[in-house]
């Protein structure tokens, strides 16, 4: 909790006014019910005359009534107020927050990218970013303001109690405290653990519909529906029970509270009436002592029912956090006295590489020279370590041992953003963004002109393709690009590394989902437009290795 409340730190202010309203609006409420019994004390002439015609024989008092009753439409009003103006800036704080925990939350996503993420659940993720940071909103809006009123609030009281009595201020400060602190602490370490169960199984859900959606037509194909539905109904049916033990938490919680609230009601009354047989305090004292007990209850009691949302919520609030503060597994290099600024590629040279993915050994003692304006070709067969060089090429891995040198700069010390400007990358996998397919093109150069974009595509040979659909350029390209062949992504994405014009361009399997007609195509565009450009060329076809000026074998 403590680690949620440091980002309110800019919007302190605003909580501030919040917090302040709120104790005043619940001051009004309870003062509405105070001289609601102030009032009738006075009409009947007090509680101990009991004369009925007391009010006509007094103008007087008759006068006071009227004060008090004005005086409570007013604070009625008030109460209205404060309470719409306190929700207002809650909610502000709460939404401003979620806008800028989201933020981090992609800000973090984009550095644990991709070494991270590479296997990650994407449910569990997409869980996270969407209903986990949703639920904050309960904490932001309704949780720290109202811990915060309920404290001030039951001061505020315990004085005013105590001012008839210290005896009944001490009792009604000891029902303030077990309300408002023991029964939701008691509760929310009990339900702790089920609400992260909770959360943990809406993300299981999320990443297994996912899932299946993704693979919707092989489960068509092969008559697996009936099979998908059970699995499905089965974690659906697991969820519900955790619902339903969450459910009786929170039954147990309002039974206690209310039990609680109905003990200390009458244990006050008790109490002072004790005192007043006593000559201790007066019979008003007694009724405006248990009434000012029984009305200000409000902001304890919303702040023990926070216990049943706080479990899921907090539960939210630590999967946020965790990601949050996760440590990428390569850290970027930003630009400053420890990094080291690089504008020109002159050619890269890998000096005794070591990489391994676990316990995995794929590259040992690995050594390459790429020269400048030249296209080198790295032949072999799946899983000899090809993309994996590639990947450290862009330094989304970090080498076990041995150095890469770009330009003759050790890779590890490069600005993260000169690295990426001086690389161009095209993977085996082409991902296509919501949007057209000029914007698909233009990824790495939004600002570029629609004759840049048909001139990358030429260069990929898919501008005759585009230009054959309806809306051209402007077509909209359905979610993961399933309105396109493989082949046509495959070309879409080494457009997009055209149009970039990076110096050093990374080519994993390129043509693997072309036909030999198509990759010849594609095979000649590289080698004409390669204009100077290193080009580094993957791929286990022995056609591909056609346009390369060396080629070296890995095994």
């Amino acid at each position: 909790m403590g680690r949620l409340i440091v980002l309110i730190k800019p919007l302190l202010h605003i909580m501030a006014v919040a917090i302040l309203l709120g104790v005043a609006g619940y001051l009004c409420a309870i003062s509405l019910t105070i001289l609601g019994a102030k009032a009738l004390s006075l009409a009947t002439g007090g509680f101990l005359t009991g004369a009925v015609d007391y009010l006509s024989k007094n103008a007087g008092v008759s006068a006071e009534v009227s004060k008090i009753m004005t005086a409570m439409v007013l604070v009625a009003v008030f109460r209205g107020v404060f309470h719409y103006i306190e929700q207002y800036c809650n909610h502000f704080i709460a939404f401003k927050l979620l806008a800028v925990i989201r933020h981090k939350i992609f800000e973090a996503l984009r550095k644990l990218c991709p070494a991270k993420l590479e296997g990650r659940d994407k449910g569990n993720l997409i869980s996270i970013i969407t209903t986990d940071i949703e639920l904050l909103e309960v904490f932001y809006a309704h949780t720290i303001s109202p811990i915060a009123i309920a404290a001030i609030v039951s001061l505020i009281m315990t004085v005013f109690i105590g001012s008839y009595s210290v005896v009944a201020g001490v009792f009604a400060l000891i029902a303030y405290v077990v309300i408002g602190a023991i029964i939701p602490v008691v509760n929310g370490r009990r339900g702790s653990a089920l609400g992260m169960k909770f959360r943990n199984s809406v993300g299981e859900l999320s990443s297994f519909v996912l899932g299946e959606l993704r693979g919707i037509d092989e489960t068509i194909q092969y008559g697996a529906g009936e099979k998908k539905k059970k699995a499905i109904y089965k974690k659906s049916v697991k969820l519900a029970k955790i619902q339903e033990e969450l459910a009786e938490a929170e039954g147990r919680q309002r039974s206690f509270t209310n039990g609680a609230i109905q003990l200390f009601s009458y244990g006050m009354l008790f109490l002072t009436l004790i005192l007043y047989s006593n000559g201790v305090i007066s019979f008003e004292a007694v009724v405006i002592s248990t009434i000012a007990m029984m009305s200000s209850f409000g902001p304890v009691v919303a702040l023990s029912s926070l216990s049943n949302n706080l479990n899921q919520t907090l539960a939210s609030g630590e999967r946020v956090l965790a990601l949050l503060e996760e440590e990428p597994e390569v850290a970027e290099v930003k630009k400053g006295k420890n990094g080291v600024s690089l504008k020109e590629f002159s050619g890269v040279r890998a000096k005794n590489v070591d990489f391994s993915y676990g316990d995995k050994t794929i590259l040992e003692d690995f050594t390459l020279e790429i020269k400048k304006g030249r296209i080198l070709g790295i032949h072999g067969a799946s899983g000899s370590g090809k993309s994996t060089f590639l990947k450290l090429l862009m330094r989304f891995w970090e080498t076990d041992g041995g150095e890469i040198l770009i330009s003759g700069k050790d890779i590890k010390k490069i600005v993260t953003e000169d690295l990426r400007k001086l690389e161009g990358y095209v993977t085996q996998e082409t991902h296509l963004f919501t949007g057209t397919i000029a914007e698909n093109i233009a990824l790495g150069k939004p600002d570029a002109t629609l004759s840049e974009i048909r001139e990358a595509a030429r260069a990929a040979s898919i501008d005759e393709f585009i230009s054959g659909l309806p809306n051209g350029y402007d077509t909209l390209v359905g979610e993961l690009g399933d309105t396109l062949s493989s082949g046509e992504k495959q070309r879409l994405g080494i457009a997009r590394a055209f149009l970039y014009n990076a110096p050093f361009i990374l080519l994993d399997e390129p043509t693997s989902n072309l036909d030999s007609l198509n990759e010849g195509i594609i095979l000649k565009a590289l080698k004409e437009r390669s204009n100077g450009r290193t080009i580094l060329l993957v791929s286990h076809r022995d056609s591909t290795m056609n346009i390369v000026d060396e080629m070296v074998e890995m095994g």
